[in-house]
């Protein structure tokens, strides 16, 4: 790595302002990158992250925004001036982005190739057969399989790791002098994920490039950064080398930031918040073996709860007027029992059934084969009324709390809701005092009651989607991937709401997640799914220590493991 500065941030402040108020978000912060290096920059959402990022590929939103002081200079010019059209020249030329949700980044209605295509023809002087096979090309360098075939499918026909390399490719098709990689592999499975990360060092060393990789998990950023970049409320509060970095953190917010993901060695009764590291208030007790097995001794000594046996859910697609439809077993002869007070963690690649089977035990989508016995009953094939009377008892936090909410409906409602529903309580003044109840046990306050979805924010609408859940004092509840979208710190703060919740009411859980470490942290028992059907199951401690199956051994050696 040569001591050249290929970008200088210089005392960069940014501002967004509406009517009257002007509101600085970026705070005179400096940085550097230098030739063919990978630069991780790290913070929690709202730190600053991706607003200083999107000044230097031009990309602030005009009218509500404004660079305040500083100058960014690039290739020894300075840029932050620059007007759109000659942004545009540089732009996907030589400063290119991977945006985080490849979906909303690619244009659904046209194939993956000609999205590339459109950048070549744009930047390059290649031929439009030229540029064609530089697709093709583009796609075999980011390992995109069938890259032919690929070429003329369209987003929605791929899976969101090749959806995530179709971006990839997009960014280095004019083989930029800087790529700013930003959260590019948030909702991937951790085995995808680790293949993105390799991809791009090896991308950047075949291409002479610099990435700025910007990510809250700093975990990930180990894996891949030369140097780490630590960002909290627009400003920057520590930067050094990688390693020094994690084996020597300076700065109160890098420690708590690398101590609120759950470790893998060993479990605290409760893991510690930014908050709790700011105010100096961490508790360090610990789940011991023996407590753990006293626990599992309780939950495991009555009669299940819910028993699946032999469960199959099958999916028939058709192929043209006059051949047979196929089929494709998404979950297949599975079976297992969970227990009262238990959380059952469920983990697996997507597209491997978990959520499929989540739907199957709510029967949002019945089940072909097999049978579903709750307390004791079959709950196979309900009737209707019955139906409802089990929707109450089974229910589920969802991953993206936003879209479970009506927008047009205050939270307090929307809680109150489902009780009415179930024709819960007298009236509704009784209710609504449970939900203000319940908005405080979930650490939110009676003043939200008639706020909006959209005045939260994210981890404060996930703690309501969970007082929603809970509003109906339900049994089991099943959690999809519903803390994979948030920060580190808010991560830990609904890891311990819904650890203190199942004290508190008793509830049993089935716990569905791509990230390996959260899931060993919240489950008894660990239940690992590869195509429809069970690989691994067991003691989720002992799975983790000892994992018998190749594929829960890809899965674990994949988990990002830091310094």
């Amino acid at each position: 790595m040569k001591n050249i500065f290929l970008l200088d941030i210089k005392e960069l402040s940014i501002a967004f302002h509406s009517h009257q108020e002007r509101n600085t978000v970026i705070n005179s912060i400096s940085y550097q990158v230098y030739a063919n290096e990978i630069l991780g920059i790290v913070g929690e959402s709202g730190s600053g992250k991706s607003v200083s990022s999107l000044a230097i590929i031009g990309l602030l939103p005009k009218k509500i925004s404004k660079i305040t002081n500083g100058k960014i200079v690039f290739q020894n010019s300075e840029i932050q001036d620059l007007k759109p059209k000659a942004f545009q020249n540089i732009r996907g030329n030589q400063i290119a982005m991977i945006f985080q949700e490849p979906m909303s980044s690619l244009n659904p209605s046209m194939s993956c190739g000609k999205q590339v295509l459109e950048i070549l023809l744009q930047h390059t002087k290649l031929s439009k057969s030229e540029a064609q096979a530089e697709v093709i090309t583009l796609f075999e360098q980011v390992k995109l399989p069938t890259p032919k075939v690929t070429y003329n499918k369209y987003p929605h026909e791929i899976s969101g790791g090749q959806k995530q390399r179709v971006m990839i490719a997009m960014a280095i098709a004019c083989k930029p002098k800087l790529l700013i990689a930003d959260e590019p592999t948030t909702a991937l499975d951790v085995t995808v994920q680790k293949e993105i990360i390799l991809l791009l060092k090896e991308l950047q060393h075949n291409f002479d490039m610099s990435i700025i990789f910007i990510s809250h998990d700093l975990s990930l950023v180990s894996e891949i950064a030369d140097r780490v970049i630590v960002m909290y409320k627009g400003e920057i509060v520590e930067q050094n080398n990688t390693k020094d970095l994690f084996l020597n953190p300076k700065h109160t917010y890098t420690k708590a930031l690398l101590s609120s993901k759950p470790s893998l060695n060993s479990k605290l009764k409760q893991l510690p918040t930014i908050a709790d590291y700011l105010n100096d208030d961490i508790s360090e007790d610990i789940i011991t073996t023996e407590d753990r097995k006293q626990r599992h001794n309780s939950i495991y000594s009555k009669p299940p709860l819910l028993e699946i046996n032999n469960l199959e859910k099958e999916y028939f697609s058709g192929s043209g007027l006059f051949g047979n439809p196929k089929s494709f077993k998404a979950v297949n002869d599975v079976s297992f029992k969970l227990y009262e007070g238990e959380t059952l963690g469920l983990v697996g690649e997507s597209g491997c059934g978990k959520s499929t089977l989540g739907n199957a035990i709510l029967q949002l989508d019945k089940a072909t084969a097999g049978t579903i016995t709750y307390k004791g009953n079959d709950i196979t094939h309900l009737p209707k009324q019955d139906l409802r009377e089990l929707r109450k008892d089974i229910q589920i936090i969802f991953q993206d709390p936003y879209a479970s909410l009506n927008p047009r409906i205050p939270v307090g409602e929307a809680i109150i809701e489902p009780m009415r529903v179930h024709q819960l309580y007298d009236n509704d003044s009784i209710r609504k005092a449970k939900v203000i109840d319940i908005l405080e046990r979930v650490g939110l306050s009676t003043t939200h009651y008639n706020r909006y979805p959209h005045e939260f924010s994210g981890g404060q609408r996930q703690r309501i989607g969970i007082a929603r859940t809970i509003a109906l004092n339900p049994k089991i509840i099943i959690c999809d991937e519903s803390v994979s979208a948030l920060d580190i710190s808010v991560q830990a703060q609904v890891l311990n709401l819904l650890n203190e919740l199942k004290i508190n009411f008793g509830f049993t859980y089935i716990f569905i997640s791509h990230d390996l470490a959260v899931v060993k942290y919240m489950s008894d028992q660990l239940l690992v799914m590869n195509k429809g059907q069970i690989e691994e199951m067991g003691d989720a401690d002992i799975v983790y220590r000892n994992p018998k199956s190749p594929y829960t051994k890809k899965l674990i050696a994949a988990i990002p493991k830091g310094m």
